[in-house]
């Protein structure tokens, strides 16, 4: 599966990109800081030790979706309060992405984050990029009322938000199960395959249309079939 499926070739023109581990490569592990901060502030909140705090932000995720819903729902945390603290990590690792930048100017249409992180947060990451300007815009966990993705009602809220028709929409997303509900309302998925076991729970090959370990990979290959479709030349 590639870019160079029909489905990215039928005049699709609104492009949804998840946030973390896509557009930025997994291995820069930016998410493991936020995964400790998020341990941290369970930690301090109900006053366990490491372990047991684990074990409980565990089950808050499972049984709400995320930490944060889970905290809202059965400790009234105020979602400002984690948010500041759970994305308040080092970024240095994150820098200019010139190419990536590039790719996405070429792309025809819209271009909007849909993540299940924060606004403050995610500016940050594409101000790091150096890609911030490039999107059109942001849809954030406080767009989602604090209902993650791959909640089915989600997706048709970011859809209604922007006055996207599924058939016209690409999603972008490292979480394979994040990709099911898009690929059922008609959006066409590509899965940014960062080699987890974690990011491939819930993985369904019949509900991706094109798997890459790269989003900048998958841009460049579909530039370039476009501009074979379009009579010229490419450089491979």
């Amino acid at each position: 599966m590639s870019a160079r499926h029909p489905i990215f070739h039928s005049g699709r023109s609104d492009w949804l990109f998840d946030l973390d581990n896509t557009l930025y490569p997994a291995e820069l592990a930016l998410f493991p800081q936020v995964e400790k901060r998020i341990g941290q502030y369970v930690q301090k909140l109900l006053k366990l030790d490491a372990e047991p705090a684990r074990r409980r932000q565990k089950e808050l995720f499972m049984a709400h979706g995320t930490t944060l819903k889970g905290l809202m729902v059965e400790y009234e945390v105020d979602p400002h309060d984690y948010l500041d603290f759970v994305g308040d990590i080092d970024f240095s690792h994150l820098t200019p992405d010139p190419d990536l930048r590039a790719h996405l100017q070429n792309l025809d249409g819209r271009k909007i984050i849909f993540t299940n992180a924060d606004r403050p947060y995610g500016e940050k990451v594409l101000d790091r990029l150096g890609i911030a300007d490039v999107f059109d815009a942001m849809f954030d966990v406080f767009d989602a009322d604090f209902i993650p993705k791959p909640h089915p009602e989600t997706y048709g809220n970011v859809m209604r938000r922007f006055d996207i028709q599924p058939g016209n929409a690409v999603f972008f997303e490292d979480m394979a199960r994040n990709l099911v509900p898009a690929h059922e309302m008609g959006v066409a998925t590509v899965w940014i395959d960062t080699g987890t076991d974690y990011a491939r729970g819930g993985h369904r090959e019949d509900r991706v249309h094109s798997t890459t370990p790269s989003l900048s990979r998958w841009l460049t290959e579909y530039h370039d079939h476009r501009v074979t479709d379009a009579g010229g030349t490419t450089t491979d």
